[in-house]
């Protein structure tokens, strides 16, 4: 399963639900989404540290912030807010023995595009 990561219009969520069913029926896993309404609101979220971190701790397989900061030679605490924020997003998954991990084999950034007038 990847993760899709999209800049979309206000209401596009149900697009993407429709989608989702879709893609279940047709016995697929379906891809987990998550929209921003702006490339400004994506990038501020999603920042060049926070997409590091997917990509370590990815590599890494579940471990605890502490080792992932340590693997990321990264302050703790600034990794702690990141993971935080990355888990709120429901990009990280925490075990209840408190381990993070990334569910996904990718992730995939869409922006479209303005046409021309």
């Amino acid at each position: 399963m990847k993760a899709v990561i999209e800049v979309a219009k206000r209401g596009s969520a149900l697009q993407a639900a429709r989608q989702q069913i879709a893609e279940s029926r047709q016995g697929q896993s379906p891809d987990f989404r998550l929209s921003f309404e702006s490339a400004r609101t994506l990038f501020a979220e999603l920042t060049p540290a926070r997409l590091d971190l997917l990509d370590t701790l990815s590599k890494l397989g579940a471990s605890s912030v502490y080792a992932l900061a340590k693997a990321a030679a990264r302050n703790y605490s600034n990794v702690h807010a990141d993971i935080a924020r990355l888990e709120e997003l429901g990009l990280v998954e925490r075990t209840e023995d408190g381990s993070i991990s990334v569910p996904f084999t990718a992730v995939e950034i869409r922006m479209p595009l303005a046409k021309a007038a």
